[in-house]
């Protein structure tokens, strides 16, 4: 089975500042990611490659996650850090003992890169193909997709309204847009869908979308920090020069692909 689960975002309750923390929304997906191992203690792999820029990012945030997976949960936890990409011993040791790897938030441009850079891309591939659990939040999320509405540029360069859309890895045929609660992010994917005719997935903080082979279904959590009073999310697409949006509901049950892959 093939099993991927992407979060639109929310906050996993990481450390702000001494004694000041974001608060924890993520819950419910972190637990549907542990299930589908079907493992009481499953091994976590953390990839925080969207943070290449920096180690010490990555490694505080493996310790959030940490605290998540093997204190809550007690998952076995490991990370491998952007800068062993190229120690390939080490990457099929951590690939081939990880039931779930989970990619973090940042900047998707460069990650795709990177990790195109060093055929990382063609090993996550084969770990899915194999049955690992796929996962992440916000650019984690949105990598596994065909194409994304990504803030890369903003993280980059610090630029305002720079919200592009990236090419990812082409696992699922979607254009998938995360936090489509905040500003710009909506109207960015409404011209990137008319511009490039796909059909797009927009997922809002506290949202995800758990993509079992050929099913799919949605998956809410409780909004503690956002400016929303509940997780959306929309399938939404361009035809006969009418754009068109989906509400999608969460649901127990489970849905065809094919539904969401299709105008019609």
């Amino acid at each position: 089975m093939k099993k991927i689960v992407a979060i639109g975002g929310g906050e996993n309750g990481r450390k702000v500042s001494e004694g000041i923390f974001k608060p924890y929304e993520t819950e419910p997906m972190d637990k549907e990611i542990i299930r589908l191992t079907k493992k009481e203690k499953p091994n976590f792999l953390f990839l925080a490659h969207s943070q290449a820029r920096s180690i010490p990012i990555q490694e505080s945030y493996y310790q959030t996650m940490k605290k998540i997976y093997g204190e809550k949960f007690s998952c076995n936890c490991r990370m491998l850090k952007s800068d062993e990409l190229d120690n390939k011993e080490k990457i099929n040791e951590y690939i081939k003992w990880a039931d779930i790897i989970y990619e973090g938030g940042g900047d998707t441009l460069t990650m795709i890169n990177l990790w195109k850079q060093y055929g990382f891309d063609k090993i996550l591939k084969k770990a899915w193909n194999d049955g690992k659990v796929i996962c992440g939040v916000s650019a984690g999320a949105i990598c596994w997709f065909d194409s994304c509405n990504s803030d890369s540029i903003i993280i980059q360069k610090g630029e305002n309204n720079s919200l592009i859309s990236v090419d990812c890895l082409g696992w699922i045929n979607l254009h998938i847009t995360p936090h489509c609660d905040e500003p710009e992010r909506e109207e960015t994917t409404k011209q990137q869908l008319k511009e490039s005719g796909k059909i797009g997935l927009m997922l809002s903080n506290c949202s995800a979308i758990e993509i079992i082979d050929d099913k799919y279904r949605l998956i809410f959590s409780k909004v503690l920090e956002h400016d929303i009073n509940e997780p959306y999310a929309y399938k939404a697409y361009w035809e006969n020069d009418k754009f068109i949006k989906e509400r999608l509901k969460a649901s127990d049950d489970y849905f065809h692909l094919s539904n969401l892959l299709n105008r019609k």
